[in-house]
């Protein structure tokens, strides 16, 4: 059997800024308008250059990154009214300020976490009944 060298695969912009956890717009101009091998995706989360070392820092950040930080769901942050890119400062100015609904999303996201981790258990307990 011969091994023959097929064309690298790439991706979308878009797609490796989600890969990379970065919002998109934020991105140089370059990484925006180009297309990232898989071999380049690689190279930037193993090394990850200054610009992309900011970005997640310092946001801004895209809505599953600020969902994360806030310990919310995304749809949280929708029902909320929080559809655009938050930088970092921002984030932390959410949470000092801790406003209701806030408060109310991660008490639902708290339930959300406790309601799979009981399922999760009761799957395991019928699977280990199971002969």
């Amino acid at each position: 059997m011969t091994s023959h060298q097929t064309a690298p695969q790439t991706m979308k912009p878009a797609t490796a800024a989600k890969k990379l956890g970065v919002y998109l717009e934020a991105t140089p101009v370059e990484f925006r308008e180009g297309v990232v091998s898989r071999a380049e995706l690689n190279a930037l989360q193993a090394d990850p250059p200054a610009w992309l070392q900011e970005l997640r820092r310092n946001g801004p950040h895209p809505r599953p990154v600020v969902a994360a930080k806030l310990g919310v769901s995304i749809a949280g942050l929708a029902r909320a009214g929080v559809t655009e890119a938050l930088t970092t400062e921002q984030i932390e100015a959410l949470k000092d300020e801790s406003p209701e609904w806030l408060q109310r999303e991660r008490a639902t996201q708290a339930e959300v976490r406790k309601e799979g981790a009981r399922i999760k258990k009761r799957n395991a307990e019928r699977a280990a009944e199971r002969p």
